[in-house]
């Protein structure tokens, strides 16, 4: 390894794969006839998302050794995301994924990852730790932890990250990936002892920590060790609460929402993009929201993630909101 490592900015672990999406929305799947191929997966999806607002960043991951791999390779190059940790594995496909579009508030996903998707198979021996170590920010998933070797290298490399620098847990919780989901929480549990930062909905939180209620799921998380709690709760807002008393509670952005889906992840790029610039807990909040509300207005998920011009021209628009609908959940 190199003595000196890279620098980048965001370095994020974990799922990755291709979304087909229907190019027709309100329309069942059994009826589509036709789709858009996109890049997807959260850890993914959360580099191109702080990619597009300025920020240099590299993906761990695997995909499949054949032709949808190579497409996101170059997807991710063509979106300014650095690949070089991203490493075919033979023994199986790259996932796919296909999702229904009902909007306002209905989007079914339907994951193709069995036997077993690539990005479960990240060993820890294969870790770039100074890498890991150097980032700005360190950016991991609970899918992470569903499956192993996957499980041991995630909490590997937080264990070697040690808290340095910003390190955020994206509560990420898809049952339909565990096992056993009824296992999942003491590993949830560890990776919290790790991270400074930890962000989910209310659903990913009451998997982590047992309670349901915002501001219960905000201390519970800063009990568990981080820092810096974010609780999504969907039409209702974001609550963010700091260990050291500072705290915001921000409302949605008015939008059309046209999907759903996706703008979790611009919410995360744009929460690494606030806290390595520095801004304030509400400023920080405010800018995830809007960059969440673009990628709701739009289909696609990773081709969607907007520009710092587009989230400042939102906010601006925003201060007299007309549009009808809300972000369902990010």
């Amino acid at each position: 390894m190199a003595d000196s490592p890279q620098y980048f900015d965001l370095i994020t672990m974990g799922r990755i794969g291709v979304d087909l999406y229907p190019l027709q929305t309100g329309v069942p799947l059994s009826q589509v006839e036709t789709f858009g191929k996109f890049l997807g997966g959260s850890a993914a999806n959360v580099a191109v998302a702080a990619a597009r607002l300025g920020r240099s960043t590299a993906v761990i991951t695997r995909t499949g050794a054949d032709p949808f791999g190579t497409y996101l390779h170059e997807a991710l190059v063509d979106f300014g995301v650095d690949d070089r940790w991203v490493t075919p594995v033979a023994a199986y496909p790259t996932p796919i994924t296909f999702c229904e579009i009902f909007p306002p508030d209905d989007f079914p996903l339907y994951f193709y990852r069995r036997p077993k998707a690539p990005d479960l198979e990240i060993h820890a021996d294969e870790l770039d730790l100074p890498a890991v170590r150097a980032a700005g920010v360190f950016w991991v998933t609970g899918t992470g932890l569903s499956e192993e070797p996957s499980r041991s290298a995630t909490l590997g490399a937080l264990e070697a990250r040690g808290r340095a620098g910003i390190t955020v847990f994206d509560l990420d919780w898809r049952p339909m990936f565990w096992r056993d989901p009824g296992q999942a929480r003491p590993y949830y549990r560890e990776a919290l002892r790790h991270a400074t930062v930890a962000v989910g909905n209310l659903e990913e939180c009451e998997v982590a920590t047992g309670v349901r209620a915002p501001e219960a799921c905000a201390e519970a998380l800063l009990a568990a060790g981080a820092e810096l709690a974010v609780v999504k709760q969907g039409p209702e807002g974001v609550l963010a609460v700091h260990r050291d008393g500072t705290r915001a509670e921000v409302e949605p952005v008015p939008v059309e929402v046209v999907n759903g889906l996706g703008a979790g992840d611009a919410f995360g790029g744009s929460l690494c993009h606030g806290l390595l610039s520095g801004w304030d807990l509400e400023r920080t909040m405010r800018h995830a929201n809007a960059a969440g509300a673009l990628v709701a207005s739009r289909l696609a998920c990773s081709s969607a993630m907007p520009t710092e011009s587009e989230v400042a021209d939102l906010l601006a628009r925003a201060a007299s909101p007309h549009a009808a609908g809300l972000p369902s959940q990010f």
